[in-house]
């Protein structure tokens, strides 16, 4: 992982590694004849079987119009110019995909300026037009066109579901669905599994009447396997790469969410964090990430690392869109009895009435310093003086500062083994259960040591020269969250993210949030399984020396590459942060400042009315 985010090689590790990973060192296997995997570089055109769009080419003098086909539609639709969609569009500005927002689509939406499969044939395009590059798409839902259409009907007849209907959202390649997708983690092992139903995730997607997009690559095993492979890397869908500089490292391990989000392939992504897994790729990719709070959003069906750790939030470009999303999939489920513990009755906030620009009126935000002077090293330079305007920026905005709002036990917590056997402890039974859970298993495993071994066997796998250091450990340690000795290093971890961490600095210092960058945030929250929020920050200059990761491979830190800050809360506290988020970014706009080096060029605008 990048000095300029938190270090997840494994999910556990204690501090910002700067030369963390393995970068793809063979070319990506060719998978076209996996069925519903994309195949990254496969020449054929395609990405999970849909065809790559053919921008519309201009006819010749004198010839007929040349009205191209569009991914998927079927039949051609050619423009007229008397139709009701081309008067509407006359005269207005589509949005630009890279930046658009919830309510710009619903805008269009509504207004009949664009249809929900205009929004799919669009983003399929896009998704075509970049992912031979950047790696960070590993499927598209081949049902998806017939869904958006779906939706269009609905809403023709008067229904609309809320907000998000028939927008397109791209979920994490460990979130299951119950469709013709896949669900591997990026392992060969999960190619063609099925599961009996929908993750609780996708169900209140489509729920809300998202159009689920496809499926983004991922850190393998969402980051918990080998201690040598790299940010972004996964067997079935080869390594991703962030946007912002030539092979720049995406973070981990919501890698493809964050660069897919970053670059407008769809309105928004889903990822899923332990530590650092959301927080980390939206920090590199210039995005807002909400990490929620454990037990606010289920897990149900989602591919585990750690039942007292896991949660899955939105990788979004705006505050408010991720307001949007969280709204959606927030709540209460049967699945889960993690989410029984919601205050209220179960009654969630109004996360987009959170949105308020004077949120810092009156708040008292806390710095945690000693998290700085520790972790800080020769390239944190440009982000500290980013964190110190931002510091300002929210002063005036009337918020007290508290400095030296220290996590207490951190010190003592960079010698601290506990978080790791927890973790190991919940992956060898949640792992566990998640297989069992599953209505066809091809690979016919249920535990971890048979996951090692068929990684160990399998070519495609990529074992030794990215190892399964981390599974190794796991069974050396040979006991799992039934055992005994479990409840010590849980209590332990309580300690360090609560009395001796941000719960306890809250407390003792009647604080509303803390602030830290982005890079130094993740750790100590995913301790007690509570909030937090990024937004962009800012950028390391444009004559910033290039770090490589410590295999030399991926540039860890460089030009241009950017960064965020992070807003941390009590647990249930994300309606306050994502008002301090929102209120942060609309008074900086730091996503503006500079743009991808990498990003597709096909807009609605292609697509509408051809």
């Amino acid at each position: 992982m990048s000095a300029s985010s938190i270090a997840t090689q494994s999910s556990f590790a204690h501090v910002p590694d700067q030369n963390g990973g393995m970068a793809m060192n063979n070319p990506t296997p060719a998978l076209s004849s996996v069925p519903g995997i994309a195949a990254a570089n496969s020449g054929n055109g395609m990405i999970g079987g849909v065809p790559l769009y053919t921008p519309p080419q201009t006819p010749a003098a004198g010839s007929q119009s040349a009205a191209s086909s569009v991914v998927g539609v079927g039949a051609k639709r050619e423009a007229d110019p008397e139709s009701e969609v081309v008067e509407k569009i006359k005269g207005e500005q589509f949005p630009a995909l890279i930046d658009v927002t919830t309510e710009d689509l619903v805008y269009g939406l509504e207004t009949g300026l664009f249809t929900s499969v205009d929004l799919i044939t669009a983003y399929i395009a896009r998704i075509n037009e970049v992912n031979a590059t950047n790696h960070a798409v590993a499927e598209i839902n081949p049902d998806a066109l017939a869904i958006a259409a779906q939706m269009d009907a609905m809403r023709a007849n008067g229904t609309v579901l809320g907000p998000l209907h028939g927008i397109p959202i791209l979920i994490k390649n460990n979130i299951a669905t119950a469709d013709k997708m896949n669900n591997t983690a990026g392992s060969y092992a999960l190619v063609g599994a099925k599961v009996p139903r929908d993750s609780a995730m996708a169900a209140k997607l489509r729920k809300a009447g998202v159009v689920i997009l496809g499926k983004t690559n991922l850190s393998q095993w969402a980051n918990y396997r080998s201690n040598n492979s790299s940010n972004g890397w996964s067997a079935t869908t080869g390594q991703a790469y962030a946007a912002y500089y030539p092979m720049e490292d995406p973070s981990g391990s919501s890698s493809g969410s964050g660069v897919a989000s970053s670059v407008g392939l769809a309105l928004a992504t889903l990822g899923t964090e332990t530590s650092g897994s959301i927080l980390s790729p939206s920090d590199v990719n210039n995005l807002v990430g909400i990490k929620p709070t454990v037990g606010l959003t289920s897990r149900y069906l989602v591919i585990p690392i750690s039942e007292h750790q896991d949660t899955i939030g939105p990788m979004t470009r705006t505050v408010k869109d991720a307001a949007y999303i969280l709204q959606a999939i927030a709540g209460v489920d049967s699945g889960d009895n993690y989410t029984s513990a919601f205050p209220n009755n179960g009654v969630l906030p109004d996360y987009i009435a959170a949105c308020n620009f004077s949120a810092f009126n009156g708040a008292r935000i806390g710095i945690a310093r000693n998290v700085i002077d520790i972790w800080a090293d020769n390239s944190s330079g440009p982000v500290l003086t980013a964190f110190d305007s931002a510091i300002e920026t929210i002063r005036k905005a009337g918020a007290t500062i508290v400095d030296n709002a220290n996590f207490t036990g951190f010190q003592a917590w960079q010698k601290d083994n506990n978080e790791t056997l927890v973790l190991n402890a919940d992956f060898i039974s949640n792992l566990h259960t998640y297989f069992t859970e599953l209505s066809y298993n091809p690979s016919s495993i249920e535990t971890l040591a048979e996951l090692r071994n068929y990684t160990q066997s399998n070519p495609l796998e990529e074992y030794p020269s990215r190892d399964t250091a981390v599974w190794d450990d796991a069974l050396t340690q040979g006991w799992n969250n039934t055992d005994p000795r479990f409840w010590a290093a849980y209590q332990a971890n309580l300690y360090y993210g609560g009395e001796g961490g941000i719960l306890g600095a809250l407390q003792l210092n009647k604080l509303d949030a803390i602030i830290l960058p982005t890079q130094f945030s993740p750790s100590i929250p995913a301790l007690v399984g509570s909030p937090v929020v990024t937004v962009p920050m800012g950028f390391y200059p444009a004559n910033e020396t290039v770090v490589m990761n410590r295999r030399g491979t991926l540039v860890a830190v460089g030009p241009n590459i950017p960064f965020g800050l992070s807003f941390m809360g009590a647990r249930f506290s994300e309606a306050e942060l994502i008002g301090f988020a929102y209120a942060y970014e609309q008074r900086t706009m730091h996503r503006n400042d500079v743009q991808p080096f990498l990003a597709p060029n096909i807009e609605l605008a292609d697509v509408v009315g051809k």
